[in-house]
């Protein structure tokens, strides 16, 4: 789904992101780790298009999508969701969900005079299918609640859920679980797990919780210093040597990556 190949950012002096190279297969939950400072926002922002590159190259489905905008990346199926939820705040949860699918004909003034029945159509459709957003994340509750009184784990789940207002093939996750409680926290595991499984979502998330990236992903993806150290299954990395060494400092077999470590 996603090939990046040989990636560099500097800002000033500082080398962000330092010739790393991943894959992100179709179909798979991709975790991302590393210590702090180790590249993986500012890999995930160049990859949704926040900023360019200095050097190096991404492909989506074999179409180079290096340098391309947000908005451009969003109508090839690419989302993010971010570490600080996004949500329309003064309007409902329902309504964030609405706002969502791109070029609507009501976004056009003419056409709510001349093509009110269309008009009133669409939004029909798109309201039915944000329902069924809602009832798929369990969040009928809050369906008419304004998304700024959202717990954060909520908010997280809205986030979840715009994404699924249009045909997404990658959603990249930036820290999904945090500020989330641990009950929120699982039942965002189930709908990310439901909709890789059933809906055919490619995943990949940066996380500090090491068992909610076990629970979820494979591979897991390890960056340090802006480079990839290790890819392997959620056991492999936490028994590799360079993984411990990069997060602790030492070499000493009996100590892995704490979940609060692994961001």
């Amino acid at each position: 789904m996603i090939v990046v190949d040989n990636l560099h950012k500097q800002f000033g002096g500082v080398h962000a992101v330092d010739g790393a190279s991943l894959t992100i297969e179709t179909g798979s939950i991709t975790g991302l780790i590393g210590p702090n400072g180790a590249g993986k926002t500012t890999l995930f922002n160049i990859i949704a298009g926040l900023f360019p590159p200095t050097s190096g190259t991404i492909h989506l489905d074999g179409e180079d999508i290096t340098g391309l905008e947000p908005h451009e990346l969003f109508g090839k199926g690419l989302l993010r969701t971010f570490q600080i939820a996004h949500e329309f705040s003064t309007l409902t949860v329902l309504e964030n969900l609405m706002m969502v699918p791109p070029n609507q004909l009501g976004e056009k003034l003419m056409n709510t005079w001349i093509r009110r029945g269309a008009v009133a159509a669409e939004d029909r459709d798109i309201r039915d299918k944000a329902l069924e957003v809602i009832d798929f994340l369990n969040l009928g509750h809050l369906t008419h609640e304004n998304a700024g009184n959202l717990s954060g784990g909520q908010k997280k789940l809205l986030e979840l859920g715009r994404t699924m207002m249009v045909d997404a093939k990658i959603v990249l996750l930036d820290e999904v679980g945090a500020g989330v409680n641990r009950t929120l926290l699982a039942q965002i595991g189930d709908a990310i797990i439901k909709l890789n499984e059933e809906r055919g979502y490619t995943f990949c998330m940066i996380e500090h919780d090491m068992d909610f990236i076990a629970r979820l992903c494979d591979p897991v993806i390890v960056m340090a210093e802006g480079a990839v150290l290790a890819t392997g299954t959620a056991a492999e990395v936490r028994a590799n040597e360079e993984v411990i060494e990069a997060y602790l400092g030492t070499g000493l077999k009996n100590k892995t990556p704490t979940a609060k470590a692994a961001g």
